[in-house]
């Protein structure tokens, strides 16, 4: 089974991920951003400006998480957000494929909790040095995104409600204690 956690920048998946992982047994965190980090030191691969327009992260998200699974069992929480409804549906439909029930969480916030949480966020990532200006920079994606994805998941309002209770919110409603 997977968790996917879906939304913006600043919206709390990585903190939810993490609140979640202690509350079920046998789950772990799956960084799908990481393939693309990956992927960014292939220096002849096109640069698109988002890894998730390369084939090839889709499919390495699959193959990962699927040999992941089977590898280890139990539940992964993927943290990523995927904002074009194409990529969505086609990892979800070869996870399914690949027999593995898959959970879409959609974590919202208002813009303006958004842009303070981003700019607070005294964490640097290591694998994308300028993720707190690309975060900022892509709020937008997830505003034109909103209406397929609250269609295509389990929306969560995270504008009030600490990322312990989203994670009890999430285990409660998928019985994953």
């Amino acid at each position: 089974m997977i968790i996917w956690l879906n939304g913006t920048g600043g919206v709390g998946k990585t903190t939810t991920a993490n609140e979640l992982v202690k509350l079920v047994p046998a789950s772990r965190i799956f960084d799908a951003e990481w393939v693309g980090g990956m992927l960014m030191r292939v220096t002849d691969l096109p640069r698109l400006g988002d890894f998730q327009h390369w084939p090839p992260w889709r499919h390495l998200v699959v193959e990962t998480a699927t040999q992941l699974l089977n590898y280890v069992g139990g539940i992964l929480v993927a943290t990523q957000p995927v904002f074009v409804e194409e990529y969505w549906t086609e990892i979800r439909s070869r996870l399914e494929k690949a027999g593995v029930q898959v959970h879409h969480v959609v974590l919202h916030a208002d813009h303006d909790t958004l842009v303070k949480r981003i700019e607070g966020d005294t964490e640097e990532n290591t694998a994308f040095p300028d993720s707190r200006q690309w975060r900022l920079d892509h709020l937008a994606a997830l505003e034109g995104a909103l209406p397929w994805l609250d269609q295509a998941g389990d929306v969560i309002d995270t504008t009030h409600v600490d990322a312990a209770e989203v994670a009890r919110l999430i285990a409660d409603k998928y019985r994953l204690l």
